[in-house]
């Protein structure tokens, strides 16, 4: 599988950091465990570059591995309907003042003016599972504690990640039942049209 690379604002700086991070770990973990320093600022310098690399890279790994199985994935599935604790919920969280600031790896993915509402549908509901697995990769960063030690700095580390990838959860599963209401909307409009121009053309018949 080709990896696919974006060019969006948000990817581009995902790309630049895992750049960055990549050339820190290198010269931080050469200088450390290649011998020619023992200080503990140097290695823990390379960790800390080495988690965030991780965590950007990881995410843009499985998000392309996940198109794999897209076609499986449907809006109308089970686990994508919005259930009724989450209104109350999302009012709560205020997410309809935030939920457009927030960073989108691919925005054209969902501009209503150039795509079929279902196919966004279908996407907010591929990135919603994208985003899941994101909380998985946040966990198993808590591994590093065991190369490392401090483990607690790991837990923290995932926490973090974690939070941060639940706002794309939440703002996923807010969008998705307006822009399924406003196809259905649109699909009914549609159906009445037809029907009348059926009748107008049985009428002149």
């Amino acid at each position: 599988m080709k990896l696919k690379l974006n060019n969006s604002g948000p990817a581009i700086f995902m790309y630049t950091v895992i750049g960055i991070c990549l050339l820190i770990t290198s010269v931080c973990f050469i200088l450390f465990y290649g011998g020619k320093t023992d200080s503990e600022a140097v290695k823990w310098t390379g960790v800390v570059a080495f988690t965030i690399m991780y965590h950007f890279w990881v995410r843009i790994i499985m998000g392309n591995v996940s198109k794999l199985f897209r076609k499986h994935i449907r809006y109308e599935q089970w686990w994508f309907k919005e259930h009724k604790f989450e209104k109350g919920l999302y009012k709560l969280l205020r997410v309809k003042k935030w939920k457009d600031k927030a960073l989108t790896y691919n925005p054209g993915d969902f501009d209503v003016k150039n795509k079929p509402l279902d196919e966004i549908a279908n996407i907010m509901a591929k990135s919603e599972v994208d985003h899941w697995i994101n909380e998985a990769i946040s966990v198993s960063t808590m591994f590093f504690g065991l190369i490392w030690g401090h483990p607690w700095l790991f837990i923290v580390s995932a926490i973090a990640a974690m939070i941060f990838d639940s706002q794309f959860i939440i703002i996923q599963r807010y969008n998705r039942p307006r822009i399924i209401k406003a196809l259905e909307r649109k699909e009914k409009y549609e159906k009445n049209d037809e029907n009348e121009k059926k009748e107008e053309s049985e009428e002149n018949g």
